[in-house]
């Protein structure tokens, strides 16, 4: 990942001064480990999760609360305070405090939607399918949130299928191994060739 790290670093800031990077896919791809694996060669870069954005009454409407309890703040250069949900308690936990870093990483599906994409230095997408993806996620939750995921999938479905990510990516991550193979400059190249790594670099776009 340390390739990966030192190439966002170096990129432009896009949002007053933090560079932010996007790892969209569809739930169960592999986003937060993906995430959490390029934060730490970032040498602790803040990761923040969408699943802590979103809420049961709004799996994809919300935007307004990230645009103004994260985005203006951190433009304007000052700590986003924002308050996470919590799912099993159904409403929205303490408030917590995020400071401009040099590159934040804001993953979860819709992290590329349209909205978003003009604040964004990078985005990647987890080149999982669909199905597998789900399938993993359902096994992970078990049965007891079977109904939830059921609800998901529909959900999901009309949100891309009206705000697409994949093809505005820069690059597609699929997870080999230990490592990871990716495709850079998707939509201006999309037979560029990739590279197998095992968790040393994702070359960058």
């Amino acid at each position: 990942m340390e390739t990966l790290a030192r190439e966002l670093a170096a990129l432009p800031p896009s949002l007053g001064p933090v560079r932010v990077v996007g790892v969209d896919g569809h739930a169960g791809s592999g986003k937060s480990t993906f995430a959490d694996r390029l934060a730490a060669a970032l040498g602790g870069a803040p990761v923040l999760h969408l699943d802590d954005v979103a809420s049961h009454a709004e799996l994809f409407g919300w935007w307004g609360r990230l645009r103004a309890q994260v985005l203006e703040p951190l433009a304007a250069g000052r700590p986003a305070r924002w308050s996470p949900y919590d799912w099993t308690a159904r409403r929205f936990g303490p408030e917590r405090v995020l400071e401009p870093a040099p590159v934040l990483i804001i993953e979860g599906v819709g992290a590329g939607r349209r909205a978003l994409r003009p604040y964004l230095a990078r985005l990647l997408w987890m080149e999982t399918p669909r199905e597998t993806s789900w399938g993993r996620g359902r096994r992970r939750d078990g049965r007891e949130l079977s109904a939830f995921w059921d609800g998901w999938e529909r959900a999901e479905l009309a949100h891309f299928a009206d705000d697409p990510s994949r093809p505005f990516a820069h690059t597609l991550v699929r997870q080999r191994g230990t490592g990871y193979e990716w495709t850079s400059e998707v939509s201006a190249t999309p037979g560029a060739p990739s590279t197998i790594t095992d968790g040393d670099g994702l070359p960058r776009a």
